[in-house]
């Protein structure tokens, strides 16, 4: 079922909503805009509409690691994590995000899920948006590297035959977790169960990427396959 908020009496005059919208509608928006140039799994989707015009995109699904929503709060929690996996506007639009993921948040709230969502420390992304919005901050994932094959496929999508002997950096990035219920006892029992310390903020210089560009992989050699 769709659902609608109307923005507050500021933003009558723009005629602002927000709605829950179709997988279609959001891989459309998403796919030529958002820099990762591929589109995860979606569970929930919501968009920003003013004058009728689509003007912002989030996006919520589940991790594809087990072992990532084990870690959050353990394994009996581990079934209500999801990921805040895309946030999108067009390049044109200045409202600000955190007003547009603090409604989508709110109408999640019945569905009892611990969110987690991440800002990529390789695009100069500190989490404004999610400090704005009162996440728990977790600190840093750690840089790694995945298996890296020319057609840019996921590594849990292909086959080790596909394997090409390179491997592709993924950058470290900044881990925030936001309790998404009604209920406040559940709340506390997801605080104390959280595996990970309550940090300050990170504060820096954001960069915003240009819509539409891709970020780059960056190539490294696998060392098994090191002379």
């Amino acid at each position: 079922m769709k659902v609608v908020e109307t923005m507050n009496s500021r933003d009558k005059k723009s005629r602002g909503k927000i709605e829950e919208i179709k997988y279609d509608v959001a891989v459309q928006f998403l796919l030529p805009k958002h820099y990762a140039g591929r589109i995860p799994s979606i569970s929930k989707a919501f968009g920003w509409y003013f004058n009728n015009e689509l003007m912002a995109v989030c996006t919520f699904g589940k991790p594809a690691s087990p072992s990532l929503c084990r870690g959050i709060c353990g394994e009996s929690c581990s079934a209500n994590v999801y990921e805040l996996n895309r946030l999108c506007r067009v390049d044109e639009f200045t409202e600000p995000l955190s007003r547009f993921v603090s409604a989508c948040l709110r109408r999640l709230r019945i569905e009892n899920w611990i969110i987690v969502s991440y800002s990529d420390t390789g695009m100069n992304h500190h989490g404004y948006i999610y400090q704005a919005c009162n996440f728990i901050y977790t600190g840093q994932t750690k840089e790694r590297t995945d298996k890296w094959t020319p057609s840019g496929k996921h590594s849990r999508h292909y086959l080790n035959s596909e394997q090409s002997g390179f491997r592709k950096v993924r950058t470290s990035k900044h881990r925030y977790v936001y309790f998404c219920t009604f209920d406040k006892k559940l709340k506390r029992r997801w605080m104390d169960s959280l595996k990970y310390s309550v940090l300050d903020y990170p504060k820096g210089d954001n960069k915003n990427y240009v819509l539409g560009e891709y970020i780059k992989d960056k190539i490294v050699i696998s060392k098994a396959t090191e002379c």
